[in-house]
């Protein structure tokens, strides 16, 4: 700390001779228009915040590292993927639904963004905290987060709205699932798995192409709320998860995850039995194994949340050589969205914000636009071609992009249905294979609770419907519980007994 005496300024620096009172003029005190200082201050408060996002506005995050300790280079020539290759990187975990001043242990998705500032370019990962998503087209997500959000007249979340959407969105039936199960609520933000969740392509050097889906799995073990918690912290400390991971690394207790990915050969898409660009749908891991690539740590805060996390620009968009894109269609509505909004939402130019900015050399022929601070000297030109030795592009670098848009066997077998695609199918498999009786008897728990609040009779049968095409016990269940004294209720129970 120094001595040094430090006098308040203005934004342009000039020295300020109160902090406390304002110019003012004639016996009745009138304040004076020309006390620019105040002004100042009163606009610059008017302006402090940016429109908070649509998606995943509450949320908190830390910085790190990505370190590459298996070699995957017979995959892809990814340059933050090679062995021993050490990457800075920022992480964002988010809720999908609320909005900044919601709590954060509100029972769903977490978001699990990751940018990796490579020797390349940066390199965005938009995931999840679940392999997969309510919707496989991006026509679709508007409408389906408007739904999750809160009626235009009372203002009010809803749960009939909710269950309206998903009952007559039979492919939301896998993800609902897992947002009804003990996924929904985990303990902490370091007790989870994230999941890039969209397909996407790696590309080697000889430039043989690669399907890929990313794992990231907790180090810390997977831990859950149970409900009841949950609603009880959410009325004691509404940022329990952003209060959890910030004080984990200020305590020196780093979290860290380590990367797996599925790996499946080009050309095993165009027959696998379920359509491997639909995010609905799962790998098992019985087909495409996991091979580990390296692990995440988890190991400063951000200085300032605002400039740090809150203006960081997340996007698909964002690839570096050696990954590239696929056919998913909700990815490929992603690519245009994200990158869109940051525009809006931060500002054209929000790629050089320190945030977003890449740690590698950038020769870009975009130019102006507001709040413009970075820019080539005046004898770089600013249109390409040109013969005054600007930046070209590399036709090296072409291979990169995938590949597959020109595939039209590919494109044909993508748009078809697969032999044992389906809605319901893997979300019955979640239910009877992978959760044991305790985690089956909590989500019939969590769904009797949510849809106990959906008041539409005709709905509430349509919900019914829904989780026995996921499972037929798990819907018997569902309906005992929700309505005990309806007809055939009692008959039901003895049938189903206590556990899936």
């Amino acid at each position: 700390m120094t001595d040094e005496k430090r006098v308040t300024t203005t934004n342009s620096g000039a020295p300020v001779a109160s902090d406390e009172h304002s110019q003012s003029v004639g016996a009745d005190g009138a304040i004076a228009l020309h006390d620019h200082y105040l002004v100042e201050k009163l606009a610059q408060f008017n302006r402090e915040r940016i429109p908070e996002r649509v998606v995943h506005a509450k949320g908190g995050g830390a910085f790190g590292t990505f370190t590459t300790t298996a070699d995957v280079s017979k995959y892809t020539r990814a340059a933050l993927f090679q062995p021993g290759v050490e990457t800075e990187m920022l992480a964002r975990f988010s809720t999908v639904a609320g909005e900044q001043g919601s709590p954060d242990t509100w029972r769903d998705p977490r978001g699990f963004s990751l940018k990796f500032y490579t020797t390349e370019g940066n390199y965005d990962l938009v995931g999840n905290n679940t392999p997969v998503f309510f919707l496989r087209d991006g026509i679709k997500f508007p409408d389906f987060i408007r739904s999750q959000k809160r009626l235009p007249g009372t203002h009010l979340r809803d749960h009939d709205m909710q269950w309206d959407f998903w009952t007559l969105s039979p492919e939301s039936a896998h993800q609902v699932t897992w947002l009804m199960g003990d996924r929904g609520l985990p303990a902490s933000w370091r007790n989870m798995d994230g999941f890039g969740s969209h397909t996407y392509q790696w590309i080697n050097a000889e430039g043989e192409r690669f399907w890929v889906k990313y794992h990231f799995k907790t180090n810390q073990g997977i831990e859950i709320l149970k409900q009841e918690d949950a609603d009880r912290i959410a009325g004691e400390d509404a940022d329990f998860h952003i209060r959890d991971l910030s004080a984990a690394i200020d305590r020196e207790e780093f979290p860290t995850w380590t990367l797996s990915v599925q790996i499946m050969p080009y050309e095993d898409a165009a027959t696998y039995r379920f359509n491997p660009f639909d995010l609905t749908k799962v790998w098992p891991h019985s087909d495409y194994p996991l091979i580990e690539v390296g692990t995440m740590e988890l190991n400063r805060n951000p200085e300032n949340y605002f400039a740090q996390i809150e203006q960081a620009a997340f996007a698909p968009s964002n690839f570096v050589p050696g990954i590239a894109a696929s056919p998913d269609k909700m990815l490929l509505a992603r690519i245009f969205s994200y990158a869109d909004a940051h525009r809006y939402r931060v500002g054209t130019n929000h790629a050089q914000l320190p945030v977003n900015a890449p740690k590698s050399p950038v020769h870009s022929y975009s130019k102006d636009g507001a709040a413009r601070f970075d820019f080539q000297k005046a004898e770089v030109p600013v249109y390409a071609p040109n013969s005054l030795g600007g930046a070209h592009a590399d036709p090296q670098v072409a291979g990169d992009t995938g590949g597959w848009e020109s595939d039209g066997e590919l494109q044909r077998s993508a748009a078809t249905l697969h032999p044992e695609d389906d809605d319901f199918g893997q979300a019955g498999t979640l239910v009877r294979e992978v959760m044991d009786d305790e985690q089956r008897d909590r989500l019939v728990g969590n769904i009797v609770g949510h849809v106990s609040k959906v008041t539409r009779p005709e709905l509430r049968q349509r919900v019914f419907e829904y989780w026995a095409n996921v499972d037929p016990t798990l819907g018997l269940r569902v309906r005992q519980g929700v309505e005990p004294s309806a007809p055939g209720s009692n008959e039901d129970a003895e049938t189903v007994g206590v556990s899936a």
